[in-house]
C-alpha cells in the first residue's frame, strides 16, 4: 500500500512499512494523462516537470524502443541520453519508476546524497511507486501432518515473480501465502496457477524435522516437495536423470545451508547477464570457474541447478556472503504458520539446541552490585538463561522453548502483528519517550533529541512524557504509536509508575508497534507486549547499571531511528558495555521502525595504519529484508559493487577519510567503541 501527496517541494510517498521516498521537484504539476508502465506498481502519478532530484540510489535507464539498459554506476557521476521513450528505474526505499519521452541527463551530486534527473524542457512524466513491504495475497490450508507441510512447501514459492536468476533480487520473490492447518487441503486457484514447474523435486522422510530444515532450500529452488518412507531426503532433477541423496540430522542442516548459499550466490552472479547487471566485485570468480553466464541466464531452473552443483564449494566459499539470518525452530504443528514469514526473510532453519552457560558467563551475570533497581521496594523477575548452539548467520532468531542469549526470542504472534501494522494508513511515525525514573534523565534527554533530529529528515512526531501513572502508561501502550521508549524500573508486578505498577497483561490490547523497555528485568513484560499486539521490542534479562542503560539506550535510539532492524541495532548498542548480554530482543527482530539514508543500513570499521596518516575503512551493508541486494561504496576511484553480506575494504588518507565520514551518516567502530561518522570526522580532524 502506497500513500502519496504533493508538497511545496515536489512529491512524497509513504508505505505501510514506514518507508518514505521524496521526489524533489518544486515545479511539479499534476496532469490528467498517463502512460502505461511496464512494471508492477502500487500507485501511479502523472505530472509535468523539467527536473527532479531523488535520494542517492542505483539508477537504471531502459529505452522502451529496444536496446541496452544504461546504469549510473558507482564510479560514474553523470549520464546523458538522446531523445527516446525511457523507463527510469530508481532503486530507492520505495521502488520508483519514471516513464518519460525525452532526452535526459542524470547527475550525482558532489556529496553523493542525491541523484538529479533533468530534461531539456518541461515534460510529461508518469511516476510508478511500489512498496518493498509486500503483503501475502492468499492463504493455504493443509492438514497438520508432514504430508500437509510438503504440500504447502510445493506452493509457497508461487509468490516468486520469475523462475530465472533474477529471483535472487528481493523485489522479485514476493511474500509467500499464509499457512494454516485444517482437515482438508485448500490451495486457491490463483496459487495453483502461479506455481511453476521448475523440474526440481525434494523427497523427505515423513517427519516435520527434515521438512522444516529443507523449507528455505525448497522455497528458493521452487521445488515440488513430497514425503516417502525413507531414511534420508533426496534432491532430484528427473528430466536430467540426476539425484543427490542428502544426509540426516545435523548433517542435513549443514548440507542444506551449503546448498542454499551456493545456489543463491551463483544466481546473484549469473543475473548480471540480464538487464540489471552491474560491475560486481564477486563476478570475477565466474571466469575462474569457466561458467558461461549467458547460457546459464537463459537455462531452465533444473539445468542451472545441475551446473551449480557441479561447482566445488571450496572454489567459491571464500566469496560467498555471510548469510543474514538463521532461525532455530522447534519443528512442531504450532510453528507451521510461521514458515511463510521465515521464507519471506530467506532465513535458514535449524533445530534448537542449548547448553548451560559457562563459568565466566555465569560470573558476568552475577555482577549486580550498584545496579539500578536496588533502591526500589520490589523484586525484578528472574530469567533462566541458556547458551544456544548457533550456526551461520549475522543475526539469529529463536522459535522454541527456553531463553537463550545472543538471539531474538520470537513468537508466532509477532509475525501476524507485523502484517496488521503494514496495512495501517498512518502518515507519520509516532514516537513516545517515557521517563519514570528521574535518575535516568540523561538518557531521556539524549534519546528525545535523537528522535527529534531524525524528524528533520523523516515524518516523525515525538512526544515526551514524565512520571506517567499506571492508567496513563497503559493508555500509551493501548494507543497507536510506532515506538515507545520507556525509561524506568520493572519489577515482578510490572513497569513501575508513581502510583504503583502497570502490567502488560492488563492491557486491553497493545497497539504500539515497537518498544524499548530500558528497565531492569523487563523480559517478561516485553514478551507479554508481543502477545498483546506489538511486533518487536528490546528488553533486559536482569538488573543493569544506570550508566550502561544510558549508553545502550542512546545508541539503540540512534540506530533504530536510522533504519537498523531491532536485533541489529541492539547487537551494536550492547557492544558498548561489558554486560551487553543482559539486553535482548523479543518478537520479530528483523523488523525495522524507519528507513536508512543508505536504503540498506551500513556500518564501517576504521583502523589507523602507517603511523596514523592513513586509514583502513571496512564498509558493510546488509539487512534481513534485502537478501540478494548489492551496494555501491561511493568513494573516489571505486568502480565495483558488492553483494550485501560481503565487506569491502579501502585505504584512505586522513583528509579523505575525514571527508567521507563527514557525509556518510553511519555508525563506525573505531578504537573499540561505536561512534557516529560525523562525530568521528570531527575527532580525527582535531
Amino acid at each position: 500500500m502506497i500513500e502519496w501527496e504533493t508538497t511545496d517541494s515536489g512529491l512524497r510517498a509513504l508505505d505501510g512499512g514506514n518507508a518514505e521516498f521524496v521526489i524533489d521537484s518544486p515545479e511539479l504539476d499534476l496532469v490528467r494523462s498517463s502512460a502505461e508502465l511496464p512494471r508492477p506498481t502500487d500507485a501511479t502519478v502523472t505530472c509535468s516537470m523539467s527536473k527532479v532530484s531523488v535520494p542517492t540510489a542505483v539508477v537504471y535507464v531502459t529505452p522502451l524502443s529496444g536496446g541496452n539498459t544504461y546504469e549510473l554506476t558507482a564510479d560514474q557521476d553523470s549520464l546523458s541520453l538522446p531523445e527516446d521513450d525511457y523507463l527510469i528505474d530508481i532503486d530507492g526505499e520505495i521502488k520508483t519508476y519514471l516513464r518519460v519521452e525525452s532526452a535526459l541527463s542524470i547527475d550525482r551530486t558532489p556529496t553523493y546524497d542525491a541523484v538529479e534527473i533533468e530534461f531539456p524542457e518541461r515534460t510529461t512524466t508518469t511516476i510508478g511507486l511500489r512498496s518493498r513491504a509486500e503483503l501475502p495475497s492468499h492463504k493455504l490450508t493443509v492438514p497438520p501432518t508432514p504430508g500437509g507441510l510438503a504440500t504447502a512447501l510445493s506452493h509457497l514459492h508461487a509468490s516468486h515473480k520469475t523462475t530465472g536468476t533474477d529471483r535472487s533480487y528481493p523485489t522479485l520473490r514476493g511474500h509467500p501465502p499464509l499457512l494454516q492447518t485444517g482437515d482438508e487441503v485448500e490451495v486457491p486457484d490463483q496459487v495453483v496457477a502461479a506455481t511453476p514447474n521448475s523440474g526440481i523435486e525434494i523427497v523427505s522422510p515423513p517427519d516435520f524435522e527434515p521438512l522444516f530444515v529443507l523449507a528455505p532450500l525448497a522455497y528458493y529452488l521452487q521445488a515440488s516437495v513430497g514425503v516417502r518412507d525413507r531414511s534420508r531426503p533426496v534432491l532430484r532433477v528427473p528430466e536430467l536423470d540426476l539425484e543427490w541423496e542428502l544426509p540426516e540430522g545435523r548433517e542435513l542442516e549443514r548440507e542444506t545451508e551449503r546448498l542454499l548459499r551456493q545456489v543463491f550466490f551463483l544466481d546473484c552472479l549469473v543475473r548480471n547477464a540480464g538487464p540489471y547487471g552491474t560491475e560486481l566485485s564477486e563476478a570475477s570468480i565466474l571466469d575462474t570457474l569457466g561458467l558461461d553466464v549467458d547460457v546459464l541466464y537463459d537455462a531452465t531452473p533444473a539445468e542451472r541447478l545441475a551446473t551449480y552443483l557441479s561447482v566445488a564449494n571450496d572454489a567459491i566459499q571464500h566469496r560467498i556472503p555471510d548469510w543474514h539470518l538463521s532461525t532455530y525452530v522447534d519443528p512442531t504443528v504450532e510453528h507451521l504458520p510461521t514458515i511463510p514469514f521465515l521464507l519471506d526473510r530467506m532465513s535458514l532453519v535449524f533445530r534448537p539446541r542449548t547448553s548451560e552457560l559457562s563459568g565466566s558467563e555465569l560470573v558476568e551475570r552475577s555482577l549486580d552490585d550498584f545496579y539500578r533497581g536496588q533502591r526500589g521496594p520490589g523484586e525484578i523477575s528472574s530469567v533462566d538463561i541458556l547458551k544456544p548452539e548457533l550456526r551461520g548467520g549475522r543475526i539469529h532468531g529463536w522459535l522454541a522453548e527456553g531463553t537463550p542469549i545472543d538471539v531474538f526470542r520470537s513468537s508466532p504472534t509477532a509475525y501476524l502483528n507485523r502484517l496488521e501494522f503494514l496495512t495501517d494508513d498512518r502518515d507519520e511515525i509516532g514516537i513516545v519517550v517515557v521517563l519514570n525514573d528521574d535518575d535516568m534523565a540523561d538518557e531521556h534527554e539524549d534519546v528525545a533529541e535523537i528522535y527529534r533530529q531524525r524528524g528533520d529528515q523523516l515524518p516523525i512526531e515525538v512526544t515526551v512524557e514524565n512520571g506517567l501513572t499506571s492508567p496513563r502508561l497503559a493508555r500509551t501502550f493501548e494507543s497507536e504509536y510506532d515506538f515507545v521508549h520507556y525509561i524506568g524500573h520493572c519489577e515482578t508486578e510490572g513497569l513501575r509508575c508513581p502510583d504503583g505498577y502497570m502490567a502488560a497483561s492488563t492491557l486491553d490490547r497493545c497497539r504500539v508497534q515497537t518498544f524499548f523497555l530500558n528497565a531492569c528485568g523487563s523480559y517478561y513484560e516485553g514478551r507479554e507486549l508481543i502477545e498483546q499486539g506489538a511486533v518487536a521490542g528490546a528488553v533486559t534479562f536482569s538488573q543493569v547499571l544506570n550508566d550502561h542503560a544510558v549508553k545502550v539506550g542512546s545508541t539503540f535510539a540512534k540506530l533504530l531511528a536510522h533504519g537498523f532492524g531491532i536485533e541489529r541495532a541492539l547487537q551494536l548498542a550492547r557492544c558498548r558495555i561489558m554486560m551487553g548480554k543482559d539486553y535482548a530482543v523479543v518478537g520479530d527482530g528483523t523488523h525495522s521502525l524507519t528507513q536508512s539514508e543508505n536504503r540498506i543500513p551500513a556500518t564501517a570499521t576504521v583502523e589507523p595504519i602507517e603511523d596514523g596518516n592513513r586509514f583502513l575503512l571496512v564498509y558493510d551493508q546488509f539487512s534481513s529484508q534485502h537478501t540478494g541486494s548489492f551496494y555501491h561504496p561511493y568513494l573516489d576511484g571505486n568502480e565495483y559493487s558488492y553483494l550485501c553480506g560481503n565487506e569491502s575494504e579501502f585505504t584512505m588518507g586522513r583528509d579523505e577519510i575525514i571527508s567521507y565520514l563527514d557525509r556518510a551518516e553511519l555508525p563506525v567502530v573505531y578504537d573499540g567503541d561505536i561512534h557516529w561518522s560525523a562525530d568521528l570526522a570531527t575527532t580525527l580532524a582535531e
